[in-house]
């Protein structure tokens, strides 16, 4: 008997040692199994095909994935329809993955601070069309008759010389909705609005285990500065109420902007990418943000993973997700996984693969074609020159020595 209760005892001590940890509101460990999907803009029934064929929900929309942890990189509004409907289901999500022993990570894209913000150039008017109700045309006639009390007092010379047809421009710019929709995310008009207080319990980056999730990137401005000093710098802007001073939700090199992990000039360097990681003792960081084609691509031998695919019809509706176990990285698509290359040699056959398994995916064919175009001169490149030239004085230069790239630190801190 006393054997049986030792026995029971070791196994609930094993079992609570390897259950999923909370280090803080940023951080996490020992999770088995780490889902990661991309920008979704708008479009709900990609959003679900994608959960669905990454075993997170069933087919009624539920979770299923036990103790996994889904983590959604941000960008959930604009360009499609949808979005209020993917954040309310992402709400629900939330609980029932806490309920059993999972757990879902929102984190702040640049859309979704746009919203907060007021740069609407994205929305659809379908999208404004999800906030109405039967009261909307009313409270717009409201609010654009507000507007002309506030110009007559204001600007009466404004006022005065107002074209004919001020009210349809007027009117134009913010159908049907719209009013709700700036109360549902802009905290000067609603501060307890649905959207707002949804983003406001977003993060701008976690780490699980020894992987960063970030929407754009971080970049050698940012390469020193803790995840939780990031996001409380974007909730603090999140919330203020001058326009004109927005900062890390602005800024081309900061966390929700930045586009140098994923290729685009200037491009991160090496040694970047290497102190950000030893910074936050992370192998990993997993990026959305910048489109791929339909692609899980990694990058730095395997140390940054780009993951917006276009999941969304705006840019293709390409399903896709990363998935991270203790053991491995695998892409998902919707016929099935492929491992992930753990460094650069891999990505021809790994493309190859992908090819196959999505023989209309032009990006992926282009990429491969790329990387082989590639092999073969860096392979004439070695025929020509030989063996190295002994006795030469020319030594070659890393990307380290500069110091920096275009005036971004290697490793700085912007905060």
């Amino acid at each position: 008997m006393i054997r049986l209760l030792v026995f029971c005892l070791l196994l609930a001590f094993g079992t609570a040692e390897a259950a999923p940890r909370e280090i803080s509101d940023h951080r996490w460990a020992d999770v088995d199994r780490i889902v990661a999907i991309g920008d979704l803009h708008g479009d709900y029934d990609n959003y679900m095909e994608t959960l669905r064929a990454a075993g997170i929900v069933d087919r009624r929309d539920r979770w299923i994935a036990g103790s996994t942890h889904l983590v959604q990189t941000g960008d959930i509004p604009d360009r499609g329809p949808e979005t209020k409907k993917i954040i309310e289901h992402m709400a629900r999500l939330a609980r029932q993955a806490s309920r059993r022993g999972g757990r879902v990570h929102n984190l702040i894209g640049n859309h979704e601070a746009m919203n907060v913000y007021g740069d609407l150039r994205y929305v659809t008017e379908e999208e404004f069309m999800a906030f109405a109700t039967p009261r909307s045309e009313r409270m717009r006639d409201r609010y654009f008759d507000a507007v002309i009390d506030d110009m007559k007092t204001r600007d009466p010379a404004g006022f005065a010389e107002r074209p004919d047809d001020f009210r349809a421009q007027w009117y134009d710019r913010r159908p049907i909705g719209w009013v709700e929709h700036r109360q549902a995310w802009n905290p000067n008009w609603n501060p307890d609005g649905e959207m707002f207080r949804w983003i406001s319990n977003a993060r701008v980056a976690v780490q699980i285990n020894d992987v960063i999730f970030v929407h754009g990137g971080i970049s050698g401005h940012y390469c020193r500065d803790a995840l939780e000093a990031m996001t409380a710098r974007a909730h603090a802007a999140l919330g203020q109420k001058d326009p004109e001073d927005l900062g890390i939700l602005t800024d081309e090199h900061g966390p929700l902007w930045y586009r140098g992990l994923a290729g685009v000039a200037p491009e991160a360097s090496s040694e970047t990418v290497d102190a950000i990681l030893r910074q936050h003792d992370a192998a990993h960081i997993v990026i959305g943000h910048t489109p791929t084609g339909g692609i899980i691509w990694p990058r730095y031998s395997g140390r940054v993973i780009q993951i917006d695919t276009g999941i969304s019809a705006a840019y293709g509706g390409h399903v896709a997700y990363l998935e991270i176990t203790p053991e491995r990285l695998f892409a998902g698509y919707l016929p099935e996984r492929i491992e992930l290359p753990g460094d650069d040699a891999g990505l021809v056959g790994y493309l190859q693969r992908v090819t196959e398994l999505l023989p209309d995916n032009e990006a992926a064919r282009e990429k491969l074609q790329a990387l082989r175009n590639e092999a073969d001169k860096a392979s004439a490149a070695a025929t020509e020159t030989g063996a190295a030239i002994e006795g030469s004085d020319n030594t070659p230069t890393s990307a380290g020595q500069a110091g920096n790239r275009d005036g971004i630190p290697i490793c700085g801190t912007r905060l």
